[in-house]
């Protein structure tokens, strides 16, 4: 049986050896500057591909986290490495913001104000200025904040539209990827916008972001989490109304445990009680109905009924961090029992002891799915890095 003082000593190697390792040794962009924008899982890296908003920004997240947390010289420099490509870059310095897409060469590929990647830069810089103590980065930090509440937010019916042209003008390009609906909202997006304001909250507390904090959590309780089986409902109109019926189980998991941050962030105690229960209704349908045998979390369910059996490195992160977090409410022992499975199906299948970091994707059986990349704008260190980092944190808290 695997005690919490052996997981800890697994967690350890795997984040700072397999995980910070791989992108310290594998993902500089030596001839380009920066980080290279695409390496596919053989290995063989893409020196034209575009380079990532979220990529950049979840690297400076991933490695000012791991500063914070080790104090390593190493780690802030490839904070500061990813800081100052996002500073020169991705920074519209005529209208703000940050551009989606860069190429190679970092001139502009996709120019549009995409909410979600604003919100994990500032998820970034916050972390960095809490790593370091510097505040200058937070300045920018602020003026992000400012942008979106002046053109991204909705005040009439609350909530943030999916993403803006160039210049804060409304566009009808929404689409976060090809596989995500053109919607005016999102359950990603807010989730994430939720996340963002979180951290900046940790380091800087003006007049108008309390409320704001508040507000993103009372609009997923209200409106995103569907009260009749406590799953995410994931695109919406202007008025939240849902415009499809998927379900996305790594969502959900994740979910649960940002909003029992956000809540123990605000530090409103009535509403954290409400956050937790939900969060464990939460945590309850995701285990109960996307979780194999085998441990390994599947990635969707979708409306015609059709299960992706498939499973992601990405939900397997959060359903560690997120069933530990429902023991940590509960004391109910089957989320400790499913936390330790999500590390074992993560150690046997997901993890690449082979090529470095982990595997985009395995089938049911646990093979690794072939075509899938190792680093390219969506495949970062941030979800299995911080899911490391969450577990760590939890289980000295819970052997003292």
């Amino acid at each position: 049986m695997l005690t919490l003082s052996q997981w800890s000593e697994e967690l350890e190697r795997e984040v700072r050896d397999n995980i910070l390792g791989f992108w310290k040794r594998r993902a500089v962009d030596e001839e380009r500057g920066g980080f290279i924008g695409r390496m596919e899982s053989s290995g063989r890296i893409d020196p034209d591909a575009d380079k990532g908003l979220v990529l950049n920004a979840r690297i400076l997240w991933t490695f000012a986290s791991a500063y914070r947390i080790y104090g390593e010289d190493e780690d802030l420099r490839m904070a500061q490495r990813a800081l100052r490509v996002l500073e020169t870059t991705f920074l519209d310095q005529e209208h703000g913001g940050f551009y989606w897409m860069t190429t190679a060469h970092g001139e502009p590929a996709q120019d549009k104000k995409q909410v979600y990647g604003q919100a994990f830069v500032i998820y970034a810089l916050a972390e960095y200025v809490w790593a370091t103590g510097d505040r200058e980065p937070l300045k920018l930090a602020e003026q992000i904040y400012r942008l979106l509440e002046k053109h991204a937010y909705d005040p009439v019916e609350r909530g943030y539209v999916e993403a803006l042209a160039r210049d804060w003008s409304a566009t009808d390009d929404m689409s976060l990827s090809g596989t995500d609906l053109n919607e005016r909202k999102s359950m990603n997006t807010h989730l994430h916008i939720l996340e963002a304001y979180t951290n900046l909250f940790r380091v800087w507390k003006p007049d108008g972001l309390r409320g704001k904090l508040q507000e993103l959590i009372e609009v997923h309780l209200e409106r995103i989490i569907d009260p009749a089986n406590h799953h995410f409902l994931l695109f919406f109109n202007d008025e939240w109304e849902s415009q499809s019926a998927d379900i996305s189980y790594g969502h959900d998991i994740e979910g649960s445990w940002l909003l029992c941050e956000a809540a123990e962030v605000l530090g409103n105690p009535e509403l954290a009680e409400r956050v937790k229960a939900e969060a464990l209704a939460m945590a309850k349908a995701a285990l109960e109905e996307g979780v194999d045998q085998d441990g390994g979390m599947f990635n969707e369910l979708h409306e015609n009924g059709h299960l992706d059996d498939t499973k992601d490195w990405w939900p397997q992160a959060e359903a560690m961090v997120g069933f530990l977090n429902a023991y940590q409410i509960s004391g109910d022992a089957v989320y400790m029992e499913a936390a330790k499975s999500s590390w074992a199906f993560i150690a046997s299948r997901m993890s690449d002891r082979e090529g470095g970091e982990w595997h985009w994707r395995v089938s049911r059986e646990g093979v690794p799915v072939s075509g899938h990349s190792k680093i390219d704008a969506w495949k970062c260190p941030y979800h299995n890095s911080r899911a490391c980092f969450e577990v760590l944190e939890r289980l000295k808290k819970l052997t003292e």
